[in-house]
């Protein structure tokens, strides 16, 4: 190969390489949260809007996302309830709301949870209906049932990834 075409592809290269420096990534699509079996369980609509749940001591945090292009969604209300040291999962003392700061994200408070059925678990969800009446609503309802890695973890977080109604 001579050194002419050597030096072309160099240059052909660096151009190519120094072109994608100011592009935009291309944009991945955000795939949207299934409902999880069991999720909706002992779910009550209409828990209040809360600073904490209880005494506290546990903490379940979160972000909400719109499916697709994965912008956060400020203004969502999500329910959380579980069963804890202070109630079962459907007890209304163990049930709370909250809704989503301006980067989608959300905390709550709550007592630590528990196991219940063999496994430690919280529910949380997006109830379409609910979030309807603080002006939100557009989105299909889901709930979800994560499990916790341990019994004795201090923290859950989950993402709901919302799709469009």
């Amino acid at each position: 190969m001579s050194r002419l075409t050597m030096n072309r592809r160099r240059l052909l290269g660096a151009a190519g390489a120094a072109s994608l420096v100011g592009m935009p990534a291309m944009a991945q699509s955000v795939a949207p949260t299934p409902t999880m079996r069991g999720g909706a369980n002992n779910y009550r609509p209409g828990a209040p809007i809360v600073e904490r749940i209880g005494g506290g001591g546990f903490l379940m945090t979160g972000r909400v996302r719109r499916a697709g292009d994965g912008a956060p969604l400020a203004g969502r209300r999500i329910q959380m309830w579980a069963h804890t040291i202070e109630g079962h999962e459907r007890d209304w003392a163990s049930h709370g709301a909250t809704l989503t700061d301006a980067e989608g994200r959300f905390q709550m408070d709550m007592p630590q949870i528990v196991p219940a059925f063999g496994q430690a678990h919280g529910h949380l969800a997006y109830d379409a209906d609910e979030d309807a009446a603080f002006g939100g609503g557009e989105f299909q309802t889901v709930f979800l049932r994560p499990l916790m890695a341990s019994p004795n973890d201090k923290t859950l977080n989950v993402e709901f990834v919302l799709v469009e109604a």
